[in-house]
């Protein structure tokens, strides 16, 4: 079974602080100002069915998911996602951004944690069933990711993972996206937040104009 391209899903990926959310409030923006509909969007996540897995997955009151257990809730809330937001969405014309998307399972699930990419690739296919048009990555160091992210106060399960699961996480990710350069964009995240902004609004368009 082959992965649908999704032209009008645009993901973005990278490790903790990397300043995502900021990156896809101005890509919604230039989306909009475009006369484009765009829905917004988040993993773990997007549905309230798929939100309350969230919870379960970052909650630090209970005991930790095993690694097997914290893959499957993560690929159960996508399948969620992308039935019930994302392809009526995509059908309907819609542009979705969505922060975070399959790419994170490969880096936190399978590089991080230790999982086998081989199964991961096979719930890609038979749970997932798409993969994005286009793919930014904001890449940070994982030094000052994490101050970034911890700065925010409370830190969720994931977040208060160690240095080096988090250096794995990076490498799994620039290897992605060199393994993929069509599909993806790598963003230097350590440069002012206007500057990573503009980079990834002229990525976007430069994208806009291979969709039909």
């Amino acid at each position: 079974m082959s992965l649908s391209v999704q032209p009008r899903l645009v993901t973005l990926e990278g490790g903790e602080g990397a300043g995502k959310s900021t990156v896809l409030a101005v890509l919604r923006e230039a989306l909009l100002a475009a006369g484009q509909e765009v829905v917004c969007t988040r993993e773990p996540g997007g549905t309230p069915l798929a939100e309350q897995i969230r919870n379960l997955l970052l909650d630090t009151r209970h005991e930790p998911p095993a690694p097997e257990t914290e893959l499957l809730l993560m690929f159960a809330g996508r399948a969620q996602h992308v039935r019930e937001l994302i392809l009526p969405a995509l059908r309907r014309g819609a542009w979705v951004i969505s922060d975070r998307f399959t790419d994170a399972s490969y880096a936190y699930q399978g590089a991080a944690r230790g999982g086998d990419a081989g199964f991961i690739a096979g719930l890609e296919q038979r749970v997932v069933g798409i993969v994005p048009g286009l793919t930014l990555l904001l890449d940070v160091p994982v030094g000052i990711g994490l101050q970034r992210a911890r700065g925010r106060g409370g830190v969720d399960r994931i977040e208060a993972e160690s240095d080096d699961f988090f250096e794995r996480v990076r490498a799994a990710y620039l290897a992605r996206a060199a393994a993929e350069p069509s599909r993806f964009r790598v963003v230097d995240a350590r440069q002012p937040a206007e500057v990573v902004a503009a980079e990834a609004v002229a990525h976007l368009r430069a994208h806009q104009e291979t969709v039909r």
